[in-house]
């Protein structure tokens, strides 16, 4: 989903991965495995910068608008930062 200089990405969560990577897409979600355990937000901050990472974006361009405590999640990505 894209509005201007925003997307939006719907991306379902495996923590306490083996390995951290963007592993593709699963029931319309991108699928982010993460070595990251899910306590004290250690697991969305993996994610944020595995998906900085993997878009060649700046980590402050990634921000998670819902589902801090879900493996569901809904990130916000800024183009221009």
């Amino acid at each position: 989903m894209s509005d201007g200089d925003t997307s939006t990405v719907l991306v379902r969560v495996i923590p306490r991965a083996r390995y951290d990577e963007v592993a593709g897409e699963r029931n319309g979600r991108l699928l982010i495995r993460t070595t990251a355990v899910p306590a004290d937000g250690r697991a969305n901050d993996a994610v944020r910068k595995l998906m900085a990472q993997h878009l060649g974006v700046p980590l402050r361009a990634i921000t998670i608008v819902s589902g801090h405590r879900s493996r569901d999640k809904v990130l916000q990505i800024e183009r221009r930062t």
